[in-house]
């Protein structure tokens, strides 16, 4: 102890440099108690993977946050009130009209507030490029299988995050309490009261009495400002801690293993680069507000019960679950004294399936493989015929889904019958996904075998030769091993063979319906037909020593 304290009280005496600044002194307090220097030395030189991929998360990252600032702008101007009002503001052909509070505000917005129409289309564009972004991060993700061990929770963080984003951009352009958003509000009334029993008691409590009620403009706010960006901005921060934490994904190559990363650091090179990266989405983003409209509430005009907006579309990402609503047949079933609007109640059942079964496909694919291993190296879809099928089938519903919840548009745009689309999307939300499903796996099949061609043969010069006996051939380069590594490393399973287990009798055990059902889906994946085998070294020693087409 003695000796400690004398080494200290000697250190500080015979400091070479002098007295240490005050800002010296706050870093060591600081340091002191809360580690930061410590932590930042040791997280700050994380190395990061760089491909054009991965910067997919960041423009998500990235419009979050541009979605925040506009946001706090926007609060300072808006008043969130269903009381009516007479309009005296800028736009002379809306004077005089009675609207609620929050529709007079978002005019004073775009009208009256310097640089507010500016701010009100970055806010609503940066939330389209928001989602969108994080829906195509989540199919890279997916297609890659970059969900596996150990990110099966970040990816649930992932899938949460977009739910909560659908959630939070319908509330946010119900704000305005438009005509457009009151459409859109009507069909969730709807929607609510097709839930038996208990529907109209929660139409009831969400809008404060009979539709539209006086308070639903306040609550979607205190949900739209306050719950819904708290709630995500903790996934956000839980999502990046565990990026830190279980390292970044790679793609395959020479060097690059399980074990490691190949990258550049997060600073400087990579923080640099993040930084610079920020401010052209925001760029961006900035420059498609300025120049295409979003939401002119102003050529809608304020919501009322008595009227429906033409051209009534909710945002891209919402559109699907009207898609689904648009084309189910108007069945109704009395059930017990209660009429059962199946039109309506099926279509809310379908819509967290299809997003269910996206939340827990990495579980399902761990189960199927029996994999419990950790990996850090990306597939190539392509070797992963079974699983990138499934993620084309998936997005086809949505795509189709889609196409229903803008069935006016398209007829009109395109000249079509609306039934014709409507129908369409009918007998294509279930044939469709099977058709692309088949056609994706065989189109994985065949990029297989090109890559196994181009392995044992090479690449086609272009070069035809004569053999000594006659023959013409064309004359293949051989891959470098670098390319060869990169085609080959892939891991291939083998189905699971599902046995029944002997008991301390030597009596066997009675195969579970679980056993069955994860052997047939193991020879769905991995059976023959399933996946083309990669050529061996002794295949491709055999195949290049002196054939003469090398």
């Amino acid at each position: 102890m003695s000796t400690a304290t004398t080494d200290k009280s000697e250190a500080g005496g015979n400091n070479s440099r002098g007295k240490a600044s005050a800002g010296e002194r706050f870093a060591d307090w600081t340091d002191g108690r809360l580690g930061i220097y410590s932590l930042a030395k040791s997280q700050m030189r994380k190395i990061f993977p760089d491909h054009w991929s991965f910067m997919l998360g960041e423009v998500a990252l990235y419009s979050f946050i541009i979605i925040i600032l506009t946001g706090i702008y926007l609060t300072m101007f808006f008043h969130p009130s269903m009381n009516e009002v007479e309009y005296s503001g800028s736009y002379v052909p809306m004077q005089g009209q009675l609207m609620s509070e929050a529709f007079n505000s978002t005019m004073t917005i775009s009208f009256d507030v310097r640089g507010g129409l500016l701010i009100r289309q970055i806010h609503h564009w940066a939330a389209l490029v928001f989602l969108a972004a994080m829906f195509v991060h989540m199919m890279r993700v997916f297609f890659t299988g970059a969900f596996r061990k150990p990110r099966e929770i970040n990816w649930l963080f992932g899938w949460t995050l977009f739910v909560l984003g659908m959630f939070t951009g319908f509330t946010g352009y119900s704000l305005p309490d438009d005509l457009l958003s009151g459409t859109g509000i009507r069909f969730v009334e709807g929607a609510i009261l097709s839930v038996p029993i208990v529907g109209t008691y929660i139409s009831f409590f969400a809008f404060g009495g009979e539709f539209p009620g006086g308070d639903l403009v306040a609550r979607l706010y205190s949900i739209h400002v306050l719950l819904l960006p708290g709630l995500m901005l903790g996934l956000i921060v839980g999502h990046l801690f565990l990026v830190f934490y279980h390292k970044h994904t790679q793609w395959g190559g020479p060097g690059k293993t399980e074990n490691n990363i190949v990258g550049t650091p997060l600073l400087s090179v990579y923080a640099a680069k993040a930084g610079g990266f920020f401010f052209l989405v925001f760029g961006v983003i900035a420059l498609i507000a300025a120049m295409v409209t979003i939401n002119p509430i102003w050529v809608l005009g304020p919501y009322r019960p008595d009227q429906v907006s033409t051209n009534a579309q909710p945002d891209w990402y919402m559109g699907f679950t009207e898609g689904a609503v648009r084309v189910m047949p108007g069945w109704e079933i009395n059930f017990w004294g209660h009429t059962l609007v199946l039109g309506v109640l099926i279509p809310l059942l379908v819509f967290p399936l299809v997003l269910v079964a996206l939340a827990v496909y990495p579980f399902v694919e761990s189960w199927v493989t029996g994999d419990k291993r950790e990996h850090h190296i990306l597939d190539r879809p392509r070797n992963v015929p079974t699983r990138t099928a499934f993620g084309v089938a998936w997005l086809t519903v949505y795509m189709v889904l889609l196409i229903g919840g803008g069935n006016d548009l398209f007829a009109t745009h395109l000249n079509l019958s609306i039934n014709a689309i409507t129908w369409f999307v009918r007998i294509g939300v279930f044939v469709l996904p099977v058709i692309n499903f088949v056609i994706t796996k065989r189109i994985c099949l065949g990029l297989q075998r090109r890559d196994r061609e181009k392995v044992l043969h090479g690449r086609e010069s272009g070069m035809i030769k004569r053999l000594p006996h006659g023959e013409f051939i064309e004359v293949h380069e051989p891959l470098d091993r670098s390319a060869v590594y990169q085609l080959t490393m892939h891991e291939q399973y083998s189905p699971a063979e599902i046995e029944s287990e002997v008991d301390e009798n030597g009596v066997a055990k009675k195969i579970t319906r679980g056993q069955k059902l994860r052997g047939k889906l193991s020879r769905g994946y991995f059976g023959d037909g399933n996946q083309i085998t990669k050529p061996n070294a002794k295949e491709y020693e055999e195949i290049t020593s002196g054939h003469g087409h090398h």
